[in-house]
Formats: C-alpha cells, sequence, structure tokens
C-alpha cells in the first residue's frame, strides 16, 4: 500500500475525513426507531462490567471531576463512580480550545503519543499567539511524535487564523454558553474538524450529554447488536445517541473506549496503530461483553 493510500485509509478509519456534522438527537430522527437496543438497563449492566474490570479509566478522571462539579447540584444523577466534595474542587478545567487541539492531536496514533506531541507543543510555543505566529513545519516539528505532523499542522493553524480573523482573540470559551446545535454549527466552520471531534469536545470540555463514537465504540456496538452490522458510524451515533440515557452517556463511552483498546476479544477485527499497553482480557472467556453479545 503507497504512503497516499495508507493516509486516506487511515482518514477513514478515523470518521473525520469530509464529513458533513452530524445531527443532534434533538432534530434527528432515529435512523433504526425499531431497534430497542440498547435498552437502558443492559446500557447499565454493560457500564457496570467494564467498571468491575477495568475501574474507571484515570485518562478520563478529570474531565469526569469536571462533570461531577457541574452536576452536583442536579438529583437524581447517577454515579457509580464516587467523589467527594474536596476531590471535585480540586478539578482542573483545560480551557476549550487547549481540548480541541489534544483531540484532533489524538486522531490516528496512540494515546501517550499525542500525550508527548501536545506537551512538545506546548514547551515549544508558550501560548497560542506563538502558535499562530509560527510557521507550518516549526508546528510540524513540535507534534512529529503524534503523527500525520503536516495535516495536524495545518489544521491547528486554519483554527487559530479563524479565531482570531473572525472574533479577534484566540479563545474557545464561548462556546460554553451555546447549545448542542449551535456548537456543531460553529465547530463545522473550521476546516479538518469532523463530528467525532465535535462529540468529544462537547463530551469531555462542554460537560454536554454526548456519546463520540470512535472506532473501538463503534465496532463493540455493532457486535453487541446496538445497531445493524451495516450501520454507519454516523447512524450508530445518532441511534446510540437516542438509546443510551443521558446520565450514562459519559460513563459508558470512556470505559468502551477503554475496553476496546485493552480486550484482545474485542479489538480483534479493529484496524488501529498498535497500543503500547498490553490486553487486559487476553481470551473471549474473559470477556465481560461475551454475556452481552456473540463477541466471540
Amino acid at each position: 500500500m503507497s504512503k497516499a493510500q495508507k493516509r486516506k485509509r487511515l482518514n477513514q478509519d478515523d470518521g473525520e475525513s469530509k464529513t458533513p456534522a452530524i445531527k443532534s438527537t434533538v432534530d434527528g430522527g432515529n435512523p433504526y426507531p425499531t431497534l430497542l437496543r440498547p435498552t437502558a438497563e443492559e446500557c447499565r449492566d454493560v457500564r457496570d462490567a467494564l467498571l468491575s474490570l477495568h475501574g474507571f479509566p484515570p485518562e478520563f478522571a478529570n474531565y469526569r471531576r469536571q462533570r461531577l462539579r457541574s452536576l452536583s447540584a442536579v438529583d437524581g444523577h447517577d454515579t457509580q463512580c464516587t467523589m467527594n466534595s474536596e476531590t471535585l474542587d480540586e478539578a482542573e478545567e483545560e480551557s476549550v480550545l487547549d481540548g480541541l487541539v489534544k483531540i484532533l492531536l489524538s486522531q490516528n496514533t496512540t494515546e501517550s503519543n499525542s500525550q508527548k506531541a501536545f506537551a512538545s507543543l506546548k514547551a515549544v510555543f508558550p501560548n497560542w499567539e506563538y502558535v499562530l505566529a509560527a510557521e507550518p513545519k516549526s508546528i510540524e516539528s513540535a507534534i512529529r511524535c503524534g503523527g500525520l505532523a503536516p495535516k495536524k499542522a495545518v489544521c491547528i493553524k486554519n483554527i487559530l487564523n479563524r479565531l482570531q480573523n473572525e472574533r479577534g482573540r484566540l479563545c474557545l470559551e464561548y462556546l460554553r454558553g451555546l447549545s448542542v446545535e449551535e456548537v456543531k454549527t460553529e465547530l463545522s466552520h473550521f476546516k479538518g474538524i469532523g463530528p467525532k471531534t465535535v462529540s468529544c469536545v462537547l463530551m469531555f470540555n462542554l460537560q454536554h450529554n454526548d456519546f463520540p463514537v470512535d472506532t473501538h465504540v463503534f465496532e463493540i456496538a455493532k457486535a453487541l447488536g446496538w445497531v445493524p452490522k451495516t450501520a454507519d458510524r454516523n447512524k450508530t451515533y445518532v441511534h446510540l445517541n437516542h438509546r443510551i440515557p443521558d446520565e450514562l452517556k459519559f460513563d459508558l463511552n470512556c470505559l468502551l473506549y477503554t475496553h476496546g483498546k485493552l480486550c484482545r476479544n474485542c479489538k480483534k477485527n479493529v484496524a488501529k496503530p498498535k497500543a503500547k499497553a498490553k490486553a487486559k482480557v487476553a481470551s473471549p472467556d474473559d470477556c465481560p461483553l461475551v454475556g452481552f453479545s456473540d463477541l466471540v
């Protein structure tokens, strides 16, 4: 496979190439209205089974503390992983722009490499104004360890240029005051930002009840029978956001993603970069999801 073909395939696998912004569950109809799975009980059982196996993924813990802090006044919020008030008060809230760039850098690479790329970018450039003024090659060099550096550098520059030209400052905090649909419309104007990235920003940085569908979630959802085998990622996104209770979306999404990385049984058909983490679930018999589906 040529480099050009390989890059095209990576873009298709990530679902972030020229795909139109996905419609929300508010005004977008469910593509599978007769499919009554997953049920709320099933979602909760899967969440609990994965939580028992993996614990809550530490890489998402700070985002979860932010979410719990913002939802602490909401009655009836289902929190399987309890956090005390002291822990919640210590949650650090990253800027929306930082979060967006982190998500962009995580595409088609390992978590370790994307973290190194973001740390390198921050070390080379003291603030986003320096990134805006830098040559693309300098940005590429800073994020090279994250893979696809030329493409990601251009995307970052495009975002910063648009913010500077249209809003006069390099800040996305104004998104916090917008509705889900307004956020989707706003971010769709930035070249290189696809539906999955928008959904991740909604869930992680803006504390909206959204359910991103990455490769891991997509493959497991099909294997569980939560969507038809012929479903595409956008239809899967809409259906799962219809079916999964809001209070379970964040925890379940993080756990499905983590399980997809660590379970050899669930990741066997997922095309992605080799993970450095050793598979925690070595055989189908050890996978708790087998009881919910035909994952064999």
